[in-house]
């Protein structure tokens, strides 16, 4: 019993949270500032996610979303497992030099290139607009993605990109019909990775966004927040919503998360 404890303790401050969360989405203004933490004696209300709709953009603010997020993920992919399979084939100096520009990359803080990003991105006209979102969640998140492929390509057998070599295969057939295919699980780890990280993102959309029309959920949920008041039951209502497509993401791709953080280590 002694040894489960500290995962009971770890559990509670898990699940306590979140079921305040969950509760606090059901009541009214009234019944929150009455009963913070409990069930109302006159009962839950459920009108607060028909409201959130209702009152706000709340489709338009999910579908942003979605859409820069499907797209910074797809094309993130896209490119780190094309310079991680270009890394990893020329295992010399110059891949070394290439992987560690990368990882110099992920040592700079978001904040200190807040400032050159938005006059880049201003000065290219892409200022509240979702393509613009999309290049600089790109960009960001790039060497994060290389760090993860790369690290599992070069666990590949070498004999399975030589065997295929050997029988004329040029680069291009190499990464897709050998590399790819072997590098599926990795690359389903690094797709939830990212997915969490461009859906979340508030920074950037708070600063490259100004339009309504290109507000995403993370930056959307700061419209019940006042300067005196804070909505928090409509705020919380809004975070189980933007919650629950990395909840679902997470249970239907948890096989292959798990399967991507453990291919590294079943290698060789």
């Amino acid at each position: 019993m002694l040894r489960k404890f500290p995962v009971i303790i770890y559990a509670l401050l898990i699940i306590v949270p979140l079921l305040i969360v969950v509760l606090t989405s059901m009541k009214t203004m009234q019944q929150t500032f009455q009963n913070p933490l409990g069930v109302p004696d006159d009962g839950l209300v459920f009108e607060n996610y028909a409201a959130i709709f209702e009152e706000q953009n709340m489709a338009g603010y999910f579908a942003n979303s979605v859409i820069v997020t499907i797209f910074s993920v797809t094309f993130t992919l896209l490119f780190s497992s094309m310079i991680a399979f270009g890394i990893t084939m020329l295992n010399n100096w110059l891949g070394n030099l290439l992987f560690t520009v990368f990882i110099l990359g992920m040592m700079v803080p978001a904040q200190v290139s807040m400032i050159p990003l938005y006059s880049l991105v201003l000065d290219l006209g892409l200022t509240n607009s979702l393509v613009g979102l999309i290049l600089v969640n790109i960009s960001v998140t790039l060497p994060i993605a290389v760090f993860i492929l790369t690290g599992f390509m070069r666990t590949l057998p070498k004999e399975l990109i030589e065997a295929a070599v050997i029988d004329g295969a040029g680069n291009w057939k190499v990464f897709s019909r050998v590399i790819i295919p072997l590098s599926l699980p990795s690359m389903s780890a690094a797709a939830i990775f990212l997915f969490v990280i461009h859906w979340n993102d508030l920074l950037y959309p708070l600063l490259l966004v100004t339009e309504d029309d290109y507000v995403t959920l993370p930056l959307a949920l700061l419209q019940f927040q006042g300067q005196y008041s804070t909505n928090y039951p409509m705020l919380f209502t809004g975070v189980i919503i933007a919650s629950l497509p990395m909840v679902i993401a997470y249970v239907f791709l948890q096989r292959f998360f798990v399967a991507g953080i453990t291919a590294g280590a079943m290698k060789g």
